[in-house]
């Protein structure tokens, strides 16, 4: 018989059992919105019935077949059942009213094409084939969201054939989906061409003979993250949600958008970018950094990546070529992640070609605040500076600024310093001292990260008064960041202030220089134009950021009352005199919460996503795929040219513009060197434009010297534009700086690496240090 064990000593295994289950047990990784079906845990398929539609399965009354169809039973099946058929010619029709109409069924080696057809139209040939012998269930393998509000049939007729097979191929049924939209959302899609390509939207509206404002082609996946990495191609990050198109047999959240012909590109993910900041380093190479957990308890709905994404760093190698079939992210959590969890970080390129990575919270949620607060920075690639050996290095900074801080506005400076602005502060930041000097507060009490969101820019840069840096913050809100979400509401006014500092000595003791724009607005896009003005888009006149967190919610949005019309800022015009939306075509599409707008290589503006929705939805402020261009007045105008190649332009470095111009117009010539930036939650992370020095001009060739230093313009990708007369070319792109890579510390590298953890939930889902992704 074993002795008992003294009183003391049981005491202790007590205490010592509990503490293992209190360490066993998963800490919540979300803190924020969830709904009740949020958080019942289903298979990631692109089978999903979003807010504002309706499922019908294959044996719904409503649905005609004609031919020869056969019932098979499934729990696999949505309702349990499946129909299919290997008929030629066989039909199965469904007449509906709504906006869209989405078509799930089987895919594998079996499957072959069928004719898709609406009110008696033909619109797309779909192939249902799939090399895979087990089928790919509840696959969306047609779907248009372009519909006006009215009856419409859709008719999916069986071809029986595919390239390469003799013999009959079959089609199947699982579900229709149908939106059924509203009259309201129909009255922005009545003017779409119903017929027109799945993939496309087409439309032209004309304010005036020089701005265009046209709506064509959809991203596919909902565009929260934008950033252009070639002349040919943007690349589209988003959150794991059921978005349209798929990869691998499950919805996709990145793609690649071709700014050519509008097709997409889904690209393979492997953590959850929700919320992730991204930048170029010195050598091309973009990474994509932060976002959120599997949160398999809480919000599974909207979490469904393999790997925990709050410590990402994907890898996005140059891919400059039109054709982007081998392009791809990396991840290998096991061997590249950063040293602390980050969701709503910021991240900016900084003069030795590496990235500074700022702030964020440990978790996903809305509002920051201290139990999940990241006050902190790092740097990617690693490195040993202050004594951190890689790990985050504490900026004080974002404590003082709790609680509105996230995507914290940041800009690299020509001296060297980082510029960042978070709540209603802003300060510089010495990164090779670390110290911080603070500026006078933004005035009016008035808020610009998240969630009372505004926007930042730093405004052109040019050697006529030695790049001098003037900063220009615009929209936000004046609520009270402690205020609870339950005394918020979607109709609280915005602001409409901007206010513009120059950052020298005598300009920092002037203080903020205060404007006005025409409209109030949170969540607001600025966007550098080739010719130094800046064009505000997007946002909404009253609210806040996110969604699910305040009164007077319309559908799940926290803000309401979007403001559709752009407003132009010049920053040379006199004060007073600077915006104007005179000749700006107003848009039918309201752009909120994840929404986003990028100058092109063209020199248009794209103008995408919205998406204040914890998953795709169909209702009021629902998920937008649809993408606008806005022209300046310049794409309709004889436009200068470069006609020659410069691929990689060193500081300092004189080179060959060869050039073609306008007769007559040669007056007033600028080369434009510009950051078009990683675009995400109104931060424009990078955006940048130098005016370069012109030493020599001829009639058809210029001489420029590049920017003096990697403060100016800190090394890595451009593109350089042409301005003749106010009137800009396309863009060509240029690498400027050596073209290597930043400096790599394989000390400091090895040093995060032992001193973090792979994912917070891998091994919770049985995976190891060592299972990495690739």
């Amino acid at each position: 018989m074993r002795p008992e064990s003294p009183p003391s000593l049981c005491i202790l295994l007590v205490l010592l059992s509990l503490v293992a289950n209190i360490r066993a047990a998963k800490v919540p990784a979300w803190n924020g919105h969830t709904t009740p079906g949020s958080v019942r845990l289903a298979s990631f398929t692109p089978y999903y019935v979003p807010p504002g539609a309706k499922s019908y399965d294959s044996t719904s009354p409503l649905i005609s077949y004609k031919g020869t169809w056969t019932d098979q039973y499934s729990t696999a099946y949505v309702g349990k059942s499946l129909r299919s058929t290997k008929e030629p010619n066989a039909e199965v029709s469904f007449t509906f009213t709504g906006t869209g109409i989405e078509w799930f069924g089987n895919m594998d080696k079996f499957h072959g094409l069928a004719v898709v057809m609406i009110d008696g139209k033909p619109v797309e040939e779909v192939d249902t084939y799939s090399d895979r012998v087990v089928p790919l269930k509840q696959q969306r393998l047609f779907w248009k969201f372009d519909l006006n509000l009215a009856s419409h049939t859709i008719k999916i007729v069986n071809t029986a054939k595919r390239p390469g097979s003799t013999r009959n191929n079959v089609i199947d049924l699982d579900a229709f989906i149908v939106t059924r939209g509203s009259s309201e959302i129909a009255s922005r899609k009545s003017k779409d061409d119903p017929t027109s390509s799945s993939v496309r939207i087409s439309k032209d509206t004309r304010a005036s003979s020089e701005w265009t404002l046209t709506q064509k082609g959809t991203t596919g996946v909902h565009a929260m993250q934008l950033t252009i990495i070639s002349s040919t191609h943007a690349l589209i990050v988003d959150k794991v949600e059921h978005n349209p198109i798929t990869i691998d047999g499950h919805p996709a959240w990145a793609a690649l958008y071709n700014l050519e012909n509008d097709s997409i590109k889904p690209l393979k993910m492997q953590s959850n970018s929700f919320c992730a900041g991204g930048t170029f380093l010195g050598n091309g190479t973009l990474i994509n950094v932060g976002g959120n957990p599997v949160v398999e308890t809480f919000t599974s709905a909207a979490d469904f990546g393999d790997l925990d994404g709050l410590q990402a760093i994907r890898i996005f190698e140059p891919c400059d070529s039109s054709s982007v079939e081998k392009c791809e992210m990396y991840e290998n959590h096991a061997r590249i992640r950063m040293a602390s969890p980050r969701w709503y970080n910021t991240v900016i390129r900084i003069s030795d070609g590496s990235a500074m990575i700022i702030g964020g919270s440990k978790k996903g949620g809305w509002m920051n605040n201290a139990t999940v607060n990241n006050p902190t920075l790092e740097y990617y690639p690693p490195k040993d500076i202050h004594g951190s050996n890689g790990m985050p290095i504490p900026l004080p900074f974002l404590v003082k600024t709790l609680n509105s801080n996230l995507f914290p506005i940041a800009f690299f400076l020509p001296d060297g310093k980082v510029f960042m602005a978070a709540n209603q502060d802003a300060m510089i930041y010495d990164w090779k001292t670390n110290t911080e000097q603070y500026l006078p507060q933004i005035p009016n009490n008035v808020r610009v990260t998240y969630p009372m969101t505004g926007t930042g820019l730093l405004l052109p840069l040019s050697p006529d008064n030695d790049y001098t840096p003037e900063i220009l913050l615009c929209g936000g809100s004046t609520l009270d960041d402690t205020t609870p979400g339950y005394e918020i509401s979607s109709q609280n006014p915005a602001s409409s202030q901007c206010s513009r500092m120059v950052l020298n000595e005598e300009g920092i003791k002037a203080g903020w220089h205060v404007e006005y724009m025409p409209q109030a607005r949170v969540m607001p896009d600025a966007v550098l134009l080739p010719t130094g003005k800046v064009l505000v888009v997007n946002g909404g006149a009253s609210g806040i950021s996110g969604y699910g967190n305040v009164i007077d919610q319309v559908g799940a949005s926290n803000a309401d009352n979007a403001v559709l019309t752009p407003v132009l800022y010049d920053p040379a015009a006199p004060s007073g005199q600077r915006f104007s939306s005179d000749g700006l075509p107003s848009s039918s599409i309201p752009r909120l919460y994840h929404s986003v707008a990028t100058l092109t290589p063209a020199g248009n503006v794209m103008i995408a996503g919205s998406n204040p929705n914890l998953d795709r939805s169909e209702v009021k402020y629902g998920t937008e795929y649809r993408v606008e261009w806005l022209s300046p007045p310049y794409m309709s105008q004889e436009r200068p040219k470069i006609t020659n190649m410069v691929s990689k332009v060193d500081f300092d470095e004189s080179f060959k513009l060869n050039i073609k111009v306008p007769s007559g117009s040669s007056d007033n010539v600028q080369v434009a060197l510009m950051d078009l930036g990683y675009v995400t939650h109104a931060v424009h992370a990078n955006s940048r434009l130098v005016y370069l020095k012109v030493t020599s001009s001829q009639k058809d060739e210029l001489t420029v010297r590049g920017p003096p230093n990697g403060n100016v313009y800190p090394p890595g990708p451009g593109w350089l534009y042409l301005v003749v007369n106010g009137v800009a070319s396309e863009g060509k792109k240029v690498m400027i700086g050596s073209g290597k890579g930043p400096t790599v510390d394989e000390a400091a590298i090895r040093n995060v690496l032992d001193n973090s953890a792979v994912d917070q939930y891998e091994i919770s889902k049985g995976k190891t240090a060592d299972d990495g992704s690739e």
